[in-house]
């Protein structure tokens, strides 16, 4: 039997019907990725298996410097093939890492290859992927056709110019593509440099001229209601914890002041500054019914000869431990007593955190949106296995796993979409364990709906997205 069958981490027969008579044929929605715009625009194609497997993948290059290979193979200049062929001696040596469960499903669901990769499959394994990857069904508009993507949010910031969505909305590409506003670098007023070279990006996009702090919030909000008029109905954003130290509108003025002007914010008052925006931001969008993601929890950089030699997003991140339960509370608690909480995604990152955020959630559902504030799916180091059935069982005990809106890829790779199928598995092996142990009903007819919804409906009811 091939490593991916058909029962693949289904260990019982509750959880084999539910996943392939309620869960397996479901579309997808994944409405949080950072696939470039640009990549779906051209409708890419991908010269090799390096091209569309290893160009960006921080998780492999991790498992790779773990292994002893020189950096040269994972983010260096060695040639594509023998990057790949460093991937496929690391491979073996993932066993037990989920890179190894996602590294075999995405051979098979992308090109019907069940060898397990090593040195000695890696050869024939490039050859039949390199010679299907130059055929049109795994371009990147066909795998999206190929997996059933309904639609896609990307991630882009205030200062984009949206072209590129332009161009997708007038190609006639079946799955939609909206944009997600992710404006964490309009709160980077401790990198004074940094961040008025973005303001002058705002500037040129928005066509404000930003002489104040008032016109910087017209110049935002004007980008926010242009990614509303190009369909995008979510905003995100990546944060250590929530802000929530409010500071008055003079005193978030005079911070941005000094920070056009060259000066560093403290850290207090980085946190004050960024407090009166991501109280703004909750406001602007729900005014607009939109749907706010937190993703909370990540350590950044921790290595900074590696950031200085190669930059951030190449595998130098990991979990943090902030208080997170006093800010997010506090957060919440000011939009709610404004009347302007919107519905709410927050993902975590620490696992000793998911009860905080499971509870937190419940204190502020408003009984009109069902799962208005939703405790979000395992994310970077948490959408695996063990912690995805983590999320799940915190989510079942302190609130209604019925209506949670499940999966997404959160990746920049088109190879990511099994990730789907993967959590599909995990879920309805959670359920049907129950099921045949007699922790609830073993039916079918009243399970199956509900598996089905976290597949995609509660996801396509809940984000008003037009699909």
């Amino acid at each position: 039997m091939a490593f991916i069958h058909d029962d693949f981490l289904l260990t019982n027969k509750a959880a084999r019907r539910l996943y392939h008579d309620w869960a397996k044929s479901e579309p997808i929605l994944d409405y949080h990725c950072h696939i470039p715009p640009a990549e779906i625009s051209a409708n890419r194609q991908f010269a090799n298996l390096f091209e569309i497997w290893l160009e960006g993948d921080h998780y492999k290059w991790r498992a790779m410097r773990a292994n002893g290979v020189d950096e040269r193979y994972a983010t260096g200049d060695a040639p594509p093939y023998e990057k790949f062929l460093a991937w496929a001696r690391t491979a073996p040596q993932t066993l037990r890492n989920p890179l190894y469960h996602w590294t075999h499903l995405e051979l098979q669901r992308y090109f019907g290859i069940d060898d397990l990769l090593d040195e000695s499959t890696a050869p024939a394994i490039w050859e039949k992927a390199n010679a299907m990857l130059a055929t049109g069904e795994l371009r990147a508009h066909g795998i999206l056709r190929k997996f059933s993507v309904k639609a896609l949010c990307t991630t882009d910031d205030p200062a984009d110019d949206l072209d590129h969505h332009k161009t997708i909305a007038a190609s006639g590409l079946e799955t939609k593509v909206f944009p997600c506003f992710r404006p964490d670098k309009a709160l980077t007023v401790h990198l004074p440099e940094a961040f008025n070279q973005w303001v002058a990006r705002l500037e040129a996009v928005s066509k404000v001229s930003v002489t104040n702090f008032n016109t910087f919030l017209d110049a935002l909000k004007s980008r926010h209601d242009f990614f509303h008029k190009m369909g995008g109905r979510l905003s995100d954003h990546g944060i250590d914890h929530p802000f929530s130290n409010f500071p008055s509108v003079a005193e978030a003025a005079g911070i941005f002041d000094r920070a056009r002007s060259g000066k560093a914010a403290s850290a207090e008052e980085h946190e004050r500054f960024a407090s009166y925006m991501m109280l703004m931001f909750g406001l602007w969008d729900a005014e607009r019914g939109w749907t706010k993601q937190l993703h909370i929890g990540a350590r950044r950089n921790n290595n900074s000869r590696r950031l200085r030699e190669l930059g951030p997003d190449t595998g130098f991140d990991s979990i943090g431990d902030w208080p997170q339960a006093g800010a997010l509370g506090r957060y919440m608690d000011r939009l709610a007593d404004e009347n302007a909480l919107p519905k709410m995604v927050v993902y975590n990152l620490n696992p000793a955190d998911n009860y905080v955020v499971a509870t937190m959630a419940g204190n502020f559902q408003n009984g009109k949106t069902a799962g208005k504030i939703q405790f979000g799916s395992g994310w970077w180091f948490l959408d695996q296995k063990e912690a995805m059935t983590w999320q799940m069982n915190a989510l079942s005990n302190c609130g209604l796993i019925s209506k949670f809106i499940g999966m997404l890829t959160d990746s920049r790779s088109f190879m990511s979409y099994p990730r789907h199928e993967y959590f599909r598995r995990v879920l309805c092996d959670l359920f049907g364990k129950d099921m045949e142990a007699g922790e609830i009903p073993n039916d079918e007819s009243m399970v199956g709906p509900m598996v089905r919804d976290i597949c995609y409906n509660n996801a396509h009811r809940f984000l008003g997205l037009a699909v």
